[in-house]
């Protein structure tokens, strides 16, 4: 099932031509991702979150820009789980005008959850893979 946040661009985030600049388009999806798990009770703090997976990086992000945010204001960001691995999870993600008519940009974003001793892959744990199965898309029927 898809989620869908709406987002604030800043005047800041505008390059010089009043456009939302190429790196902030990452940036909106990891406050609409970010806010998602927040609600779910996600903490950096261990002893303070919900689950224990709180160690993850992003491996890979592709994004392909369809056509340019203009000015400042609200955006929504669509996301979803295209798939959860043993160590690794790849979201998808299109960002879209306020009322949801215009795709600005789609993409994918792979993250892995990393063992804070290590830094090496580790697997997710159960409460994480069960609070992830709302994001989960299904598969297209055939």
């Amino acid at each position: 099932m898809t989620q869908l946040h709406p987002v604030q661009v800043h005047f800041d985030d505008l390059d010089a031509m009043g456009m939302l600049h190429n790196s902030r388009y990452a940036l909106l999806v990891e406050r609409a991702i970010s806010a998602f798990w927040a609600d779910l009770g996600w903490r950096l703090d261990p002893a303070q979150s919900a689950f224990k997976d709180v160690f993850m990086a992003v491996r890979e992000f592709k994004i392909v820009y369809n056509a340019p945010v203009l000015g400042a204001g609200e955006v929504l960001v669509e996301f979803w789980l295209e798939r959860m691995g043993r160590t690794s999870g790849v979201y998808g993600f299109r960002v879209l005008s306020a009322d949801g008519s215009t795709v600005h940009a789609e993409g994918h974003r792979v993250n892995v959850n990393l063992d804070p001793a290590t830094s090496r892959p580790a697997p997710f744990s159960g409460e994480i893979r069960e609070a992830a199965a709302v994001l989960l898309r299904e598969p297209a029927a055939l």
